[in-house]
């Protein structure tokens, strides 16, 4: 994309994607949640389809006009299906949060008891925390988990849940690195009469890869987001079984949206098509081999990793025996041009502010090609970032090797 007309219009607006499209080629991308789209999603995303309002869905629409539209959302919906094996898709989701929100409006009324990971143990702030709608609006009970392996103790949880009898068990998670029982959450919840719904965000493109268990054939209902791995447009997307199909779909429009927005459903689609591909497996395969090298170099130079290991894209690392908060070692490392995020470890001594670790990923280093190799390196300078923290001339020599190492590998749909 040139941008010709934007250049001459709005110098303003210009000069600051400018700026941050040479952020993102000259640093590290290592937030677990983020990725970079194809040339062919970015595309997507700036067509002529943003000029179209569509409240309703393919063939019941509100407004004229939306045979096309119609066309675009159900290829969408038809790609989705077979890359998750789903009896019923909404693409129209506009974001993770109002996709949950749109779940639980489906199933729950306010004040039904779910049961759901808490947040410092890896779960997710809309599943659940006090803070939240979600916690405002239902009576959430929260699993942890295991003290000693940092993994959640299935039978931790069925314990709790025939205890407090939820009507509805989440399973989803914005920080827990492990494979998830798919088939043990489906058990306990049919042992209690409860709803299943798996919150995949995270991982839903190592799923249809078929990295890890797709727990969409077994869950009730399923949400995940259409980025991070799935290396998609910001956007949601929900999943369940065919006799829940009008509730969802209700719940998302009119009961939390509407009108959709047509340019991402675009770009959803085109995603979708690229992850049906034989080369999204072999990536989908580099991240996870990424993320495991990164976690034992690591470990090598003696910092503790939540869990011990990895199984998909991400690690929580516990800074504690490096003398260091989260909020220090991300504002360390950002001067150095990599991006991380602090986040909190079980049970955790410090405030959601200043917590004790930081979260990292490897899906954004993968789509720029970068390998075990790389890795291993990235590995190094974020130790000796760490170890070298207040020291200009060290940080300045580190951020030097990261421009190197950048330029090596060009971040897709990025002309400078």
């Amino acid at each position: 994309m040139n941008y010709a007309n934007l250049k001459k219009s709005d110098t303003k607006v210009w000069n600051i994607i400018k700026a941050e499209m040479a952020r993102q080629s000259d640093e590290l991308e290592m937030i677990a949640s983020e990725n970079y789209v194809s040339p062919a999603v970015l595309e997507a995303m700036a067509t002529v389809l943003t000029n179209k309002y569509s409240e309703g869905y393919p063939g019941k629409r509100y407004y004229g006009g939306n045979q096309i539209i119609d066309n675009i959302e159900t290829l969408a919906i038809e790609r989705a299906k077979k890359l998750f094996k789903a009896e019923h898709v909404n693409v129209q989701p506009l974001s993770g949060s109002p996709a949950n929100a749109a779940v639980y409006m489906a199933f729950l009324k306010p004040g039904d008891k779910v049961l759901g990971l808490k947040l410092d143990h890896g779960g997710h702030l809309s599943h659940g925390h006090p803070v939240n709608f979600s916690g405002m609006l239902y009576n959430f009970v929260q699993y942890e988990v295991d003290k000693k392996t940092g993994k959640i103790n299935m039978e931790a949880v069925k314990k709790l849940a025939k205890k407090e009898k939820p009507k509805m068990i989440v399973a989803g998670y914005s920080a827990y690195s492990r494979e998830i029982e798919w088939n043990k959450f489906r058990k306990i919840a049919d042992q209690v009469g409860a709803f299943l719904f798996a919150d995949i965000a995270h991982t839903a493109g190592l799923i249809v890869a078929g990295l890890l268990k797709n727990p969409v054939p077994i869950c009730d209902v399923v949400s995940t987001t259409t980025h991070k791995t799935l290396r998609g447009p910001r956007g949601a997307i929900i999943m369940c079984k065919e006799k829940y199909a009008k509730q969802i779909d209700r719940s998302v429009f009119p009961g939390m949206q509407g009108g959709p927005h047509d340019h991402i459903t675009a770009a959803k689609a085109v995603a979708f098509g690229e992850a049906l591909k034989p080369s999204f497996k072999k990536y989908a395969a580099q991240i996870i081999k990424n993320c495991q090298t990164l976690a034992a170099e690591l470990q090598k130079l003696g910092y503790q990793i939540i869990s011990g290991g990895s199984d998909n894209h991400l690690i929580v690392v516990n800074l504690a025996n490096q003398g260091l908060t989260g909020r220090e070692a991300e504002k360390a490392l950002e001067q150095v041009g990599i991006s991380v995020n602090r986040s909190t470890i079980p049970n955790d001594p410090n405030p959601p502010m200043n917590p004790s670790g930081i979260r990292l990923g490897t899906p954004a280093l993968t789509s720029r090609g970068m390998g075990i190799s790389e890795v291993k390196k990235i590995a190094q300078l974020i130790n000796w970032t760490i170890k070298n923290r207040g020291n200009k001339s060290q940080l300045k020599k580190i951020k030097s090797q990261i421009t190197s190492l950048c330029k090596k590998f060009p971040v897709p749909g990025i002309n400078k």
